[in-house]
């Protein structure tokens, strides 16, 4: 009787609905907040390593930082909200555009499509070991090409949404710029300042 009661009850009828759709109505609200906030994370990086790389080409280094402690501080000026302390910037040359993120040449000596151990290769970046990106850490000189790519952990705060992007609950937000160094005096103190 009580039941027949508390569903002829209009109030009582709305509570229930609500009760049934609030968690799934918060959870979408949160989370298209936080995807929002990574998007606008994800434009914010880009913006950085843009500015950041275009500071970098120039070659010029101010007295007493070296280019990439340069190139860094401009990153870290253009993050708004993002923690500086969290972006991983790293930067890698190549000798052409058509080298970026290929391996170094190998032969495949068994025919298996990869490389083994133990398999001749030419070590392009001279780190003594192949690699599957050709790339040499650094700056770069004059008429260097250059990647600049920077990463920023995003901790996903939203309940079930953090397990959609990744396991461990951590998006790592990766913006990247690939330009070619001006000719610029090798020293880079009286280059241009960006």
């Amino acid at each position: 009787m009580r039941c027949v009661r508390l569903f002829k009850d209009e109030k009582a009828v709305a509570a229930i609905e609500f009760a049934f759709i609030a968690p799934v109505l918060f959870f979408l609200i949160f989370a298209t907040i936080e995807i929002g906030m990574v998007m606008v994370a994800s434009s914010i990086l880009e913006s950085a390593v843009r500015i950041a790389s275009r500071a970098g080409i120039t070659g010029y280094t101010p007295v007493g930082m070296t280019r990439d402690q340069y190139v860094l501080q401009v990153i870290d000026q253009n993050l708004i909200f993002l923690k500086p302390a969290n972006v991983t910037f790293t930067t890698e040359i190549y000798n052409t555009f058509s080298d970026i993120g290929q391996p170094e040449p190998y032969v495949d000596a068994n025919h298996n499509g990869h490389y083994d151990l133990g398999e001749s290769f030419t070590d392009i970046n001279g780190n003594g070991q192949w690699d599957a990106d050709m790339g040499l850490a650094g700056s770069g000189g004059p008429g260097a090409i250059v990647v600049y790519k920077v990463t920023y952990p995003w901790q996903i705060v939203t309940p079930f949404l953090a397990k959609f992007f990744s396991p461990t609950g951590v998006f790592n937000i990766t913006a990247s710029m690939v330009v070619m160094n001006e000719p610029y005096n090798s020293t880079g103190t009286s280059g241009g300042g960006g």
